[in-house]
């Protein structure tokens, strides 16, 4: 007998759902953040870790949103363009933050490596952004209605 309760359902979507593009950079997104928080942790300046924790919980909401689909329900917000703010703005925080740990990380081997992982971050940030976009551009989203009284 299969096991049809809401538990076994939202698996069944998480599994289906990290098989797609945009699952599995969302994924490589909260793992990578999730590294970067370690290292960030670890040295002995763990200032910048607010970076880092703030975009892996939006990408793990991001996550949670597409993986139930509830983008398709909740139509208030155009969830592409949310989409695309969030991964360019995590992509310069992520370039910004990582480029001034690594340039002053002296001595402090886990700072480095976090600015390391962060300047990866923010390429793989850039990359989901620049999906995003062209998505956007080849117009894959919901159409706006129209402001003319015309039928």
């Amino acid at each position: 007998m299969a096991d049809t309760s809401p538990a076994a359902n939202c698996m069944d979507k998480l599994k289906s759902y990290v098989k797609t593009p945009k699952g599995v950079i969302l994924a490589a997104e909260i793992l990578v953040s999730l590294i970067i928080l370690i290292c960030y942790a670890a040295s002995s300046y763990g200032g910048y870790t607010a970076v880092a924790i703030c975009e892996m919980i939006f990408a793990m909401i991001f996550f949670g949103i597409f993986m139930m689909e509830m983008d398709k329900q909740i139509l208030v917000l155009n969830w592409l363009w949310t989409d695309l703010f969030r991964a360019g703005i995590g992509a310069a925080l992520y370039i910004i933050t990582s480029l001034i740990a690594v340039i002053g990380g002296k001595g402090d081997g886990a700072l480095i490596a976090g600015g390391v992982f962060g300047l990866l971050a923010g390429i793989l940030f850039t990359y989901d952004a620049y999906t995003i976009y062209l998505q956007v551009k080849s117009g894959s989203q919901h159409a706006a209605a129209g402001t003319d009284d015309t039928v």
